[in-house]
């Protein structure tokens, strides 16, 4: 099962080294698209304006950042949060993965819409409104699910050392 082979040790410290690189690279796409990335807007409103003050080349570049960068980034950190909680929730690991899915499907639909905006087709640029703090409401759930299913596994651990 791939939840198996998420939650062994080497995965997912080459998950976290993933997640760390794949960040760090949106460090060098900010510049080149002339300032902030839509990932972090969340009104329609706020989108198109960014779209429409970008140039034809930072539009370009914003595009294949989130066909490259940002299609995988996802894949790292939510394979991360899902590696953990498997690894470590025990019982309730079936109902705290839900989060990480649901982040990383939630995403997806962002980057698309953002393709979309990207490439003038600007219709479903409202969508961002909802898909957008989805995604950093859902991504915080599974951060605290992640630190929820360590804490369980250490009391766990101190009640078998017993």
């Amino acid at each position: 099962m791939v939840l198996n082979f998420l939650s062994k040790g080497w995965v997912l410290i080459t998950l976290f080294f993933a997640m760390l690189a794949i960040g760090f690279s949106f460090s060098f796409v900010t510049p080149a698209v002339g300032g902030v990335l839509l990932d972090t807007l969340v009104t329609g409103a706020e989108t198109l304006a960014r779209v429409n003050e970008m140039s034809a080349e930072q539009k370009r570049i914003h595009l294949l950042a989130t066909l490259l960068i940002d299609s995988v980034y996802p894949l790292a950190y939510g394979g991360l949060l899902l590696g953990l909680i498997w690894r470590f929730a025990g019982s309730r690991r079936s109902w705290f993965i839900v989060s990480p899915m649901a982040v990383m499907v939630v995403d997806f639909a962002e980057n698309l819409v953002q393709v979309f905006a990207l490439t003038g087709n600007t219709a479903l640029v409202s969508l961002k409104e909802v898909l957008t703090p989805a995604k950093f409401g859902l991504f915080a759930l599974a951060v605290v699910l992640v630190l929820v299913s360590l804490l369980l596994a250490a009391v766990a651990k101190l009640r078998g050392a017993k």
